[in-house]
């Protein structure tokens, strides 16, 4: 839905509503916002995201997010900022269903 405003266009997403599982753009544009989700056991490859500050907010269950070779374990309601110039890999230790935006970075 995208409603106009004095300042420009709003857009309103209700993941609830989103069909299917792995992962879907939510917007167009910047900031990159994205939904993933993921089965119990299933993984992403490690990746990176050149140029670019993530933040990672776990919706429901829990995931393993593997930032080059250092675990953090996230649960519900947890977020987590990283740097997109590394490996990431995330894994759900449980069904879980995350929020991440990906920020292009301040370059001065």
């Amino acid at each position: 839905m995208t409603d106009s405003t004095a300042s420009g266009s709003t857009e309103l997403v209700h993941l609830p509503d989103l069909d299917g599982d792995g992962r879907g753009v939510l917007f167009e544009g910047e900031p990159r916002t994205v939904r993933l989700a993921l089965e119990a056991g299933d993984s992403v490859p490690p990746h990176e995201h050149p140029g670019r500050e993530i933040v990672c907010h776990v919706l429901d269950g829990e995931l393993t997010m593997t930032l080059d070779e250092t675990d953090h374990e996230l649960v519900t309601g947890d977020v987590l900022r990283f740097d997109g110039d590394q490996d990431i890999s995330p894994t759900a230790e449980t069904d879980a269903v995350a929020l991440l935006v990906l920020a292009r970075k301040n370059v001065s």
